[in-house]
């Protein structure tokens, strides 16, 4: 059985219908196709296209098709180019000449819009899903260690004192923006396109509100052309999930470098680490590897997509059928990706005291020219001040604390006795309160707004 092929002299070359066929991918819509059917039934059956005996042995024919591919008893036959050429077989095996009157009014083009749009939607809901447990398990650790001192780093050098639950939660907020993301690709996916037809819309009056509230979409698509060839939701869900991505292996690059010998702030669990063939000592970070390398194969999916769009005209064409594989692919990575590195977050071991013996004098230097602030000097002669203080402890090869006052009162007549007290950690921390700093009044209210996040 074929949904096409009256005009045709020749069968199609066996070399074209591999290249043609979409079955073994799309195989994947079967739950959404059928459903769409179903809905499509009844929309034929309001509209007095079939009668109600009509209707209740489609109806019974699908849920039939639907339990035999969810059983693994569905067999292919070699005719079958795509999901729903194989429904549409099958089912017409089942209930007979009706089967072929499941089709009136409707296209592949507008199906299979309909399929991969709540396909997408399900996914985009799994995927925040499992953002949330990664998101879970950065809050956890988080409130674990949420005023242990540690260096911040920019430019990968020591800059200023945190603390490791400021630092954990910095990796919490961009994937709540991740979730975002994936909600809006929801709402994009959300439009429904059934009855726009090829092209052209349906002939036969069908409701589709009634279709859209069936089905569970929020709105109707406003032009039938457009409908048939909008993958805007795809790609957006493509961005999402390459930024998400990217945002993985951020933080798997960080937690890489925490975990080797010369920074030791963690060590991964066992069971979240692997081993060397030749070398019996090494424990590798594998899984945060992976994530980092994974970013790439994300970032490619969306990349390819967009280029696959960038050159069609409007209206469905043949190139469409390139835009399930990297969004199943994509969804798949994440699925596979997420738990693991939500787990590996949440049996990470913290070595608290050497993220402690980490914080040099050094990263006061901020603090001391915000002290030479508070005595009236503008920032900028502060810092120009303290750069010449660090490059005198450089020269003498002492530490930046080790300066007596009368040291520093050799650059500034400003400092005073007292300066000593600035070396000093949880004062650093506790001197910036602002929303976001490191405060512990501060920490505390961010880790509770990041569970209110969480709902």
């Amino acid at each position: 059985m074929k949904l096409w092929g009256g005009r045709f002299a020749k069968e199609i070359d066996p070399s074209v219908q591999r290249l043609n066929d979409s079955l073994r991918f799309d195989i994947r819509l079967a739950q959404e196709d059928i459903e769409g059917s179903l809905a499509w039934a009844s929309a034929l059956a309001s509209a007095g296209i079939l009668d109600s005996d009509e209707l209740r042995l489609l109806r019974d024919g699908l849920e039939r098709v639907a339990r035999e591919i969810a059983s693994g008893q569905h067999v292919p036959a070699p005719t079958d180019e795509d999901i729903h050429t194989a429904v549409e077989r099958r089912l017409t095996e089942i209930v007979g000449p009706v089967g072929g009157k499941l089709h009136t009014g409707r296209s592949r083009n507008d199906q299979v819009a309909t399929d991969f749009r709540l396909w997408v939607m399900r996914a985009s809901d799994r995927a925040a899903e499992a953002i949330a447990g990664l998101q879970r398990a950065l809050l956890g650790s988080a409130e674990a260690a949420l005023e242990a001192p540690m260096p911040g780093y920019t430019h990968l050098q020591p800059a200023q004192p945190v603390t490791w639950g400021h630092w954990a939660l910095s990796h919490f907020w961009p994937l709540g923006r991740d979730v975002t993301r994936f909600q809006a690709a929801r709402a994009s996916a959300a439009v429904l396109p059934l009855g726009s037809g090829a092209l052209a819309g349906t002939a036969f009056p069908v409701d589709r509100e009634a279709l859209a509230r069936e089905l569970g979409f929020v709105g109707l698509s406003a032009n039938s052309i457009d409908a048939v060839g909008d993958r805007d939701f795809a790609a957006e869900f493509l961005f999402a999930a390459a930024l998400l991505g990217v945002h993985l292996s951020r933080l798997s690059e960080q937690l890489i470098l925490f975990s080797t010998r010369e920074f030791g702030f963690v060590e991964l669990d066992d069971a979240y680490a692997t081993g060397s063939s030749l070398m019996p000592h090494k424990k590798n970070p594998d899984p945060l590897e992976l994530a980092r390398g994974k970013a790439g194969r994300l970032i490619g999916h969306l990349t390819a997509l967009l280029t696959m769009l960038k050159g069609l005209p409007s209206a469905y064409d043949k190139d469409l059928q390139e835009d399930k594989e990297p969004v199943f692919d994509a969804s798949d990575t994440l699925m596979l990706l997420l738990p693991v590195l939500a787990g590996l977050i949440g049996s990470l071991r913290l070595h608290p005291a050497r993220m402690l013996a980490q914080l040099t004098p050094a990263l006061f230097a901020v603090d001391l020219s915000d002290y030479l602030v508070s005595k009236g000097l503008p920032f900028r002669q502060a810092h120009d001040i303290v750069g010449r203080a660090v490059r005198l402890a450089e020269v003498r090869q002492v530490t930046l604390s080790d300066l007596t006052p009368d040291d520093l009162r050799s650059l500034c007549g400003l400092f005073g006795e007292e300066v000593g007290e600035i070396f000093n950690i949880p004062r650093s921390l506790a001197q910036r309160s602002v929303q976001g700093g490191t405060a512990p009044d501060a920490l505390r209210r961010q880790l509770e707004a990041a569970r209110a996040s969480l709902g």
